[in-house]
This record gives structure tokens, sequence and C-alpha cells, in this order.
């Protein structure tokens, strides 16, 4: 699979909160209603802890109504990829940083099935050398 990959460092909001029923459309609804865009998303939750990553339009935006609703958001470095949205591209991303010797911390993608590009979002224990790997 010819990958054709353009890596670029992003900034994901984490926001780190009490695993509770609405926490995710309260926040979600902060966010929207400051006129901001969520491009990507990921939560999970560990007992009682919850975290949720936002990839924006505007982070500054989002982090300052998160913080006015005593949120506590901070930016996270990670690794924004368009990927084609073909069968094999994700493999070719997985293999390309296994063989750079990187150890991918989370990832998470998104696509609906009529796009041709999905975006993936990423961290690995060294951001800048998988930006080369996948650049390459």
């Amino acid at each position: 699979v010819k990958r054709m990959i353009t890596a670029k460092h992003c900034k994901e909001i984490s926001v780190h909160v009490f695993n509770d029923v609405g926490i995710l459309a309260q926040l979600t609804k902060l966010v929207a209603e400051k006129g901001v865009n969520i491009r990507a998303m990921a939560a999970w939750t560990d007992n009682n802890e919850g975290v949720i990553r936002l990839v924006t339009d505007d982070n500054l935006r989002a982090m300052d109504i998160l913080r006015e609703h005593n949120y506590a958001p901070e930016e996270v470095d990670s690794v924004e990829i368009p990927l084609k949205h073909t069968p094999g591209m994700l493999n070719s991303l997985y293999e390309t940083i296994g063989r750079g010797g990187l150890n991918i911390k989370y990832l998470y993608a998104s696509a609906p099935v009529s796009d041709e590009t999905c975006l993936t979002v990423l961290s690995t224990d060294n951001n800048d050398r998988a930006l080369v790997l996948l650049n390459d």
C-alpha cells in the first residue's frame, strides 16, 4: 500500500473529569456554544475518572470556556495525520511506526464511509521521530 501521508504536530485539549452521567454532553455543549468545532474526539474512563481528548479548530477559545466552567483543560502534544480512507492505510501507519522503534501511547481515528480521508490522531513516545518516519 503506497502511503500518501502528511503528518504534522497538533495540540489536543485534554480534560480529566469525574466520570458522571452527562459530562460529555455538558462539555461539548460549552465548546459548541463558543463556536468551536470539534474535529476529532476520544473519551474513556478508568474507574471514577474520565479523560476527554479534543482536537478543535480553536483551542484557545475552547480552553477559555472550559476554564470558565471549572474544568482544567491542558494542551497535549500529539500528531495529526490525514490518511486516505482505503483498506490497509492504518496498517501501513502502524508498521512504519513499529519499524522506527516507536511505541504508540494512544490513537483514535474518524471517517464517515463517504469521505475519502480519515483524520487520525496519535501520540508516541517520540512524536518528533514519528513525524520523520511518517513523512518520509
